[in-house]
C-alpha cells in the first residue's frame, strides 16, 4: 500500500510521479494547441522535439535519484504527451485528488493507474463533472490550500482557465479544517506573457517563509496583497513578465533546503543560493515552451 501525505509544497519529498517525454508525439497543429507559449513555438518552427525534452527529463529523475526519492513514472502511450503529471491529479493530506481535466488528456491519467492502485481506494477522490481543476493552480500550505482560479462569465472561452470556481467549493467542502483561499489570475489565449496558465506560474512558496511572485499574474491586486503580506515583503522574489514566460516561479522544492530549479535562471538561482537554498539546477528551457517546467511535470505523493 502506498502511503500518501501532503500538507505543503517544501517538506522533505519521499515518493513522486514524474512525467515522461518518451513517445510525446509529433509537433502539434497550431489550432491545436492548449496554450497560447506552444502554439507560439509551433508556427516559429521552435517547437520542442522528444529528442531535447528526454535528456532534461532523466536529469530531474538523477536529482531525486540522489536525493533517496522514489520515482514512479507512466506507462508510456504511444504519440501521446504525458510530460506534465501535475495536471492530472494531486495530493492533499492523505488524499489524491483526480483532475478534471481537458476531455483531450482523459488517457493521461490511464497510464498512471499503476500508481493509484497501490493507494486506499477510500482515498481516491473523483470530483463531479461541474468541478474543473489542475493540479498546478493547486497549493497545500500547511492551514491554507492555495487556488488559483478564474470566475469570469467568458470561462468557457478561455482554454487557459483550468480551473473554476466549483473546484474552490468543492475543496472547502472535502477539508474542512483548513481555509481554502483563491486567487484570481490573468487569462489569455494569445498573449503568453499575459496568460498565467496556472497558479504555479505566477506564484510559488519555497523554504518555509518565502515565495516567488509575479504581480502580472493576477487580476485583483488585493489578493496579490495578500500573499505580498502574508509572506513578508523581504521573503519574497517577484519575477519580471520575461521571467513568468520563462517559468521561473516553477521550481520545485525536494525539501525545505533543497530546490530543483533551471540552470538558466540566473537571477533567481543566485537569490536562492544566497538566501542559503542548496540549487541543484538543470537543463530544462525545451519543456519550458510548453508552458509548463519542474513544478508542471512532478505530482508529489508523499513529504515528510
Amino acid at each position: 500500500m502506498l502511503e500518501l501525505y501532503v500538507n505543503d509544497e517544501t517538506a522533505q519529498l519521499k515518493a513522486v510521479v514524474l512525467g515522461t517525454a518518451e513517445s510525446c508525439g509529433p509537433t502539434p497543429k497550431a489550432e491545436d494547441c492548449y496554450d497560447p507559449k506552444s502554439k507560439q513555438h509551433v508556427l516559429a518552427g521552435t517547437y520542442p522535439l522528444e529528442k531535447d525534452m528526454v535528456p532534461e527529463m532523466e536529469a530531474v529523475a538523477a536529482v531525486f535519484e540522489k536525493y533517496d526519492v522514489q520515482v514512479f513514472r507512466p506507462k508510456i502511450i504511444q504519440d501521446y504527451n504525458q510530460i506534465f503529471a501535475r495536471d492530472i491529479a494531486f495530493v492533499i493530506e492523505d488524499k489524491f485528488i483526480k483532475s478534471n481535466i481537458l476531455p483531450d488528456r482523459d488517457r493521461e491519467i490511464e497510464a498512471i493507474q499503476h500508481v493509484i492502485d497501490q493507494i486506499n481506494p477510500e482515498n481516491v477522490i473523483t470530483l463531479p463533472e461541474e468541478v474543473h481543476v489542475e493540479g498546478g493552480d493547486v497549493m497545500p500550505w500547511g492551514d491554507y490550500i492555495f487556488v488559483g482560479t478564474y470566475s469570469g462569465e467568458d470561462y468557457p472561452e478561455y482554454i487557459t482557465a483550468r480551473t473554476n470556481v466549483d473546484a474552490v467549493i468543492a475543496l472547502q467542502e472535502l477539508f474542512p479544517n483548513k481555509t481554502v483561499k483563491s486567487f484570481e489570475l490573468r487569462k489569455s489565449n494569445t498573449e503568453p506573457k499575459d496568460n498565467a496558465l496556472h497558479l504555479d506560474c505566477c506564484f510559488q512558496p519555497i523554504g518555509t517563509d518565502k515565495a516567488i511572485l509575479h504581480k502580472n499574474g493576477f487580476l485583483v491586486e488585493d489578493e496579490y496583497e495578500w500573499l505580498v503580506n502574508f509572506f513578508g515583503k523581504e521573503n519574497i522574489f517577484e519575477i519580471t513578465k520575461d521571467e513568468m514566460y520563462n517559468m521561473n516561479s516553477n521550481i520545485f522544492s525536494i525539501s525545505p533546503e533543497v530546490i530543483i530549479s533551471e540552470q538558466n535562471f540566473t537571477r533567481l538561482n543566485t537569490w536562492l543560493e544566497e538566501k542559503g537554498f542548496t540549487v541543484e539546477k538543470v537543463p530544462y528551457a525545451e519543456i519550458a515552451k510548453q508552458e509548463g517546467l519542474l513544478r508542471c511535470s512532478t505530482m508529489p505523493l508523499r513529504r515528510a
